[in-house]
């Protein structure tokens, strides 16, 4: 056999060094072989195998081993074996850091081919990405990494060359990113299984298959395409549900119409109830994960509110402690703790008897449930003196629709208490102030005139209810005071309110709680704050009125809905809240007004 080899860079033909070798065989019986005794070898007498003979062969042997020795180490010389190209750049024997400079400069001048468009085929749609804005790119320090590796036979590397393809990396989010546009419209989202009910009637999603990018595998196509001079078709996944159309069929027939065909009984300590069908629908619910896997479940929350007041018959609801004034003195009453439904596994007890037809009884238990305000925390909030109280005045007696809107705001607000660090919004506190509650017709304020409307009368009442709070230090969070000026307020530190969209809101800013207490006679309304007393005193410091203006007179035409007024002056002016402890003053807060001449409005034509 006949080995020739080959340095770096192709020499000429007759400077290529040649090895030469012939293999031979000498055929020996064997009773002529030498044999070897205590470590020595013994030749037989007369014999074809003479010591000389042997030792010949060992060194042809040695030898031939030799040269291969020899030319192995030429063949690998250097870090890259010799035969070795990448991107038609030959690396042959260089070391690690020649090949990788020598391979980077290859790629700089082959930059341009590199990043040529690259024509992509993803579905029905074709476009050319640009390798740069994918992340697209030859990695130069892994590409002669794995050129360095060696798996064939050392004689396979010296007969021929190889060609070690590049290391291609990209960035998958890139990719992806490009490749959705590229699908565009033509991929499909899962159509997850469901199961939704229309009254008490189940209604069946069937799954359907996603077809969609999966980003390991765009990129590994990609990569392995990119230098191949071929558009490179990009593999879509299609991805079925973990759940079946037949499987929903199933759970319908097996479970959703079988829940609603009868009520279930609740049996527990307190007694009994039924659950209707509607309730059970309303409560069981179907949900699919993100594999598509659908599950039932029952919604113990949903449950209870389609319950609603029927809990009562099994359920005791707690009492918070509460606080009255009693012979001018605070007197709690005090809390009670009730019974509630344990939810933990209810909503697994009532799904097993759900398939069933008959014995659909589920046991429930009621577990200790405390109030809010306890009778403890209630003594401990310090509200103990009176730290303000305010009082305006009416006219018409109880009897007026004004007057009664006044103190039907006034009862809904008495005994009202307020935590510490919480906001009370009267409009919070009472709703919609409209009839069913009891409100009557009376003047408000709309659009500039006086005009019927429901709740009228509820400003004053506003109005009394703020300055208990101004006197007694408390944070002022929301107030807005009337277009007009009214005598029967005092200026600037006065309220208007209309549902829903002016409020009166104040915070209590204190560590203690406090108890809104109200009281009325036939032409006056009290308000009065009890809590533990911070400031010494509050105060109001007015400013002089300024920007006078004087009303008109406007003609109304007659009727039930004009309401005639004498008019007022319009002014600016400002008012100090002045707060002091141990006898000296430490803050003032300011609140400035600007009111408009309010019209002298007669219900009449204009006299000609």
């Amino acid at each position: 056999m006949t080995v020739t080899l080959y340095g770096d860079k192709v020499p000429p033909a007759d400077d290529r060094p040649t090895v030469q070798v012939t293999a031979v065989q000498w055929p020996v019986e064997e009773a002529e072989k030498p044999t070897k005794r205590g470590g020595k070898w013994s030749f037989p007498p007369g014999g074809k195998w003479s010591r000389r003979t042997w030792l010949l062969a060992a060194g042809v042997t040695t030898a031939v081993l030799a040269s291969a020795v020899g030319i192995g180490a030429y063949a690998y010389a250097g870090d890259v074996p010799r035969g070795t190209t990448v991107l038609g750049t030959e690396l042959s024997g260089y070391s690690q850091a020649a090949a990788v400079e020598e391979l980077r400069a290859a790629v700089e001048r082959q930059a341009a081919e590199l990043n040529a468009p690259l024509p992509v085929v993803v579905g029905d749609n074709t476009a050319e990405l640009v390798p740069a804005e994918v992340g697209l790119r030859v990695d130069v320090e892994a590409t002669v990494a794995a050129a360095m590796q060696v798996e064939a036979h050392v004689f396979e590397r010296l007969v021929g060359s190889r060609t070690v393809p590049p290391v291609v990396t990209v960035d998958v989010d890139q990719l992806d990113a490009a490749l959705k546009k590229v699908l565009g419209d033509d991929g499909r989202t899962m159509t997850m299984p469901a199961i939704t009910w229309s009254g008490l009637t189940p209604k069946a999603t069937h799954p359907k298959p996603s077809l969609e990018l999966d980003p390991e595998r765009s990129a590994q196509a990609v990569r392995e395409g990119w230098l191949s001079g071929e558009p490179v078709t990009v593999p879509l996944a299609q991805i079925h549900p973990v759940t079946t159309a037949e499987e929903v069929d199933q759970m319908v027939a097996e479970l959703a119409r079988p829940a609603v065909a009868a009520p279930v009984t609740l049996t527990t300590d307190q007694g009994s109830m039924s659950i209707p069908p509607a309730a059970i629908a309303k409560s069981l619910v179907f949900t699919a994960d993100d594999a598509g896997a659908l599950s039932a479940k029952v919604d113990v929350e949903k449950l209870r509110t389609a319950l609603g007041d029927d809990l009562a018959k099994v359920e005791v609801t707690p009492k918070n402690a509460r606080m009255t004034l009693t012979d001018g003195k605070p007197k709690i009453i005090e809390s009670r703790d009730g019974k509630k439904l344990d939810t933990s596994s209810l909503g697994e007890a009532l799904l097993a008897v759900l398939p069933q037809s008959d014995d659909r009884r589920v046991t429930g238990t009621l577990t200790t449930a405390k109030p809010e305000l306890t009778t403890e925390k209630l003594a401990g909030l310090g509200i103990r003196e009176q730290v303000s109280t305010f009082t305006t005045q009416f006219s018409g007696g109880l009897s007026s629709p004004r007057s009664q809107n006044i103190i039907t705001a006034a009862k809904d607000v008495d005994n009202t208490l307020v935590l510490p660090g919480e906001t009370f919004s009267l409009n919070g506190h009472t709703g919609d102030r409209n009839y069913a509650k009891g409100y009557k017709d009376a003047p408000v304020i709309l659009n500039g005139k006086l005009v019927p409307g429901v709740g009228g009368g509820v400003s004053q009442f506003t109005t009394t209810l703020f300055n208990a709070t101004y006197y007694a230090g408390l944070e002022d969070v929301e107030h807005k005071p009337h277009s007009y000026y009214f005598s029967r307020y005092p200026a600037v530190i006065e309220s208007t309110i209309f549902y829903p969209e002016l409020d009166f809101k104040f915070r209590n800013n204190t560590e203690y709680g406090l108890l809104i207490d109200t009281s009325y006679t036939s032409n006056k309304i009290t308000v009065s704050i009890w809590s533990t007393k911070i400031w010494d005193k509050v105060k109001t410091e007015y400013g002089p009125r300024k920007n006078i203006t004087k009303p008109k007179t406007v003609h109304l035409e007659p009727g039930p809905n004009c309401i005639a007024a004498s008019g007022s002056d319009g002014f600016s002016q400002s008012a100090y809240r002045v707060f002091y402890k141990d006898g000296k003053e430490v803050k003032r807060e300011k609140f400035s007004w600007r009111y408009a001449a309010e019209p002298r409005f007669i219900c009449g034509p204009k006299p000609s």
